[in-house]
């Protein structure tokens, strides 16, 4: 029997849009028992710019308006990674065209907006889903695992951080990253939130926080193009201010009892993409970092004392979550697939009909942190997440 096929029309054709659509082209291929996606359109404003895409990443139609796209009745789900200020805009003109939505985070510029969205979601009866790809690293999963059946034991520590450098000159131009009008917040937003979903996934709620954060660079070129994390632009040009975080850090306790630290920077000098984290409990450890996404290092207490130490495990047997539908055992995949497991979530979750995970619930939860901590910034204290 022929899977069941969904139709999807995506808004953003850039670095996000690239990354969506690669997962919907590898579905098929790599998880044939899955219902298969069938991309019908791609929407941007730029409808030059749009076209391409739609050649280049197999869509069979562009759009440049996206009320068009939700409106059309061959199409099942709307995709949303165009920038963050339109997010919640599109998911609640697509909840009530009765579109199932897949979101990138953060899901909207505030918590007020990001819970109108699930409220709009859930009246309207659609699935919904929020784009934390890295939960979906065969790795984390195994962290998960390990957290979940107590086989680290009871978990002390939670640490993370997450490290880039690719606006460390001052003349990089002022993308709209950097914009809080567009982007909500900075490395806070942009980089903190997959730490504050990978800390919900792996350790549970959070129930206070204390931050503090620096914008270093306090205004930039104005940029004259720019695509997923790069732009150009003339030094001596206008200059504009610079609105959001260059860096943000934070601490939390979490409901169970854990403790945990955040580091969201894109002033780390040497660091592509370092997204790691750390958890410590009472029966061993694991560590792991993104730019190594296949391995996780693994102590546990309980082993001879002559061979104790973290040992690394290459997530890549069929052993792991999703690799039996990749490469022999040792083979690596990349970052794209993380993607691609994500979209295989939403579709398995469509055809079942249940939500997928993670959702806007998570979503929120995620924008509820994000907020305490900047609330905490401003007033200089420790903020419950309770209180927002």
């Amino acid at each position: 029997m022929e899977p069941k096929e969904i139709r999807v029309g995506m808004v953003g054709y850039k670095f996000m849009g690239k990354a969506h659509s690669q997962a919907y082209r590898d579905v098929p291929m790599f998880f044939p028992d899955s219902p298969k996606p069938v991309m019908k359109a791609i929407c941007g404003r730029d409808a030059e710019a749009v076209r391409q895409a739609a050649r280049q990443f197999g869509w069979e139609s562009a759009l440049t308006d996206w009320r068009e796209l939700v409106s059309r009745s061959d199409i099942d789900v709307i995709d949303i990674n165009a920038p963050s200020n339109v997010h919640k805009e599109i998911a609640i003109e697509a909840a009530r065209a009765g579109k199932h939505i897949f979101c990138e985070k953060p899901l909207a510029l505030s918590l007020a907006d990001s819970r109108e969205m699930l409220r709009e979601a859930e009246a309207a009866g659609v699935k919904h889903m929020v784009g934390f790809n890295y939960r979906f690293a065969p790795a984390v999963q195994l962290a998960r695992k390990l957290v979940s059946e107590g086989r680290l034991g009871q978990i002390y520590h939670f640490r993370a951080w997450f490290l880039q450098d690719w606006i460390l000159d001052p003349d990089f131009p002022l993308v709209w990253r950097l914009d809080k009008s567009v982007a909500g917040s900075g490395s806070h937003g942009d980089l903190g939130a997959h730490l504050i979903d990978l800390a919900h996934f792996l350790v549970g709620d959070m129930s206070e926080v204390i931050g503090m954060s620096e914008t270093f660079v306090k205004e930039r070129p104005m940029p004259s193009s720019m695509t997923g994390l790069s732009a150009s632009g003339s030094s001596d040009g206008p200059k504009g201010p610079v609105t959001v975080d260059d860096a943000t850090l934070f601490m939390t306790r979490f409901a169970n009892g854990a403790l945990g630290s955040f580091e969201a920077t894109r002033f780390a000098a040497g660091h592509r993409c370092t997204n790691a984290f750390e958890i410590n409990g009472s029966k061993g450890s694991v560590k792991f970092d993104f730019e190594r996404m296949n391995e996780l290092q693994v102590y546990f207490t309980g082993d001879d004392e002559d061979v104790q130490g973290f040992r690394r495990v290459l997530a890549t047997d069929p052993a792991h979550a999703y690799m039996d539908a990749w490469w022999p055992a040792g083979h690596t995949i990349g970052y794209g697939q993380t993607f691609t497991h994500e979209v295989v979530e939403l579709l398995q979750a469509i055809e079942a009909n249940r939500q997928p995970i993670p959702n806007f619930h998570d979503g929120i939860k995620c924008q509820a942190v994000l907020e305490a901590v900047e609330l905490s910034i401003d007033e200089r204290r420790w903020v419950r997440i309770d209180e927002l």
